[in-house]
């Protein structure tokens, strides 16, 4: 059985769903906002563009990594997918009405830079709608991220660049948080051999492909041994209120 990176989440493997659901929170509280001209920093697959496009006149997407959207292309007219690495963004100043960014920043080297850049291509008034891991709820490091951030580190960040910064985060009911720990219990039997703290003393591209293959051998041993607990997991079963510790996303909402 193949093993695809169990940090580019996809909507079609099943042992994903849990995490996929939860990625859709954000698609879906930016629809509800969204319309003009909207960038999309860091596409992935591009399951969320359904939700989106519809409410945009242009929709521009981008993502590191070349994507087939043609089945998107086809439906979306104003649709546009370029690949690209950032930062920079490769886009006049005061361009897009919004942008949306989904666990993208904790991968970027400079942060900083990308912030100042969504600034800056947005026009005055527009939002930026970002989510990113809350590193108070991840249960062990994650080599693949640069870093990852606290509620009050990532509202400080994003008010030097934008005027208003409305720090929400993604939660979830009894059935997200009996899955949590049990996937805390199921993390532990790895983690509890590291007795030396290796996972933090490493540099992060030692330890990339062995945490990517336990990561995906972790999910599906979670969903072998209890399916129904990941299969049943709906989007609904999320739900987003004003960022905290306990939040699994933080879910920001920034105005230039």
């Amino acid at each position: 059985m193949s093993l695809q990176t169990a940090e580019r989440v996809s909507s079609h493997d099943h042992s994903d769903n849990v995490i996929y659901q939860r990625h859709l929170v954000a698609y879906n509280e930016a629809a509800k906002m969204i319309s003009g001209k909207v960038l999309e920093v860091g596409c992935g697959e591009g399951y969320g563009i359904a939700l989106l496009a519809p409410k945009a006149d242009e929709y521009v997407a981008i993502d590191k990594f070349q994507t087939s959207l043609e089945q998107y292309e086809n439906q979306f007219p104003h649709l546009s997918f370029t690949q690209t690495s950032v930062p920079p963004l490769k886009y006049p100043d005061n361009h897009f009405d919004y942008l949306v960014t989904f666990q993208v920043i904790e991968h970027i080297e400079d942060d900083v830079k990308l912030i100042k850049e969504m600034s800056r291509v947005l026009k005055p008034g527009g939002k930026m709608i970002m989510t990113t891991p809350n590193i108070k709820m991840s249960l062990t490091r994650n080599p693949w991220h640069i870093r990852e951030y606290t509620v009050q580190e990532l509202t400080n960040i994003l008010k030097v660049y934008f005027s208003d910064v409305n720090m929400k985060g993604v939660y979830g009911n009894k059935k997200i948080m009996d899955y949590y720990e049990k996937n805390k219990a199921s993390v532990h039997k790895f983690t509890r051999f590291d007795v030396f703290n290796l996972q933090y003393k490493l540099p992060r591209f030692v330890l990339q492909i062995p945490y990517d293959i336990l990561n995906r051998v972790n999910r599906r041993l979670l969903m072998n041994n209890n399916d129904k607990l990941v299969s049943d997991i709906s989007v609904d079963d999320y739900f987003t209120s004003q960022a905290d510790d306990r939040c699994f996303d933080l879910l920001a909402i920034a105005t230039k």
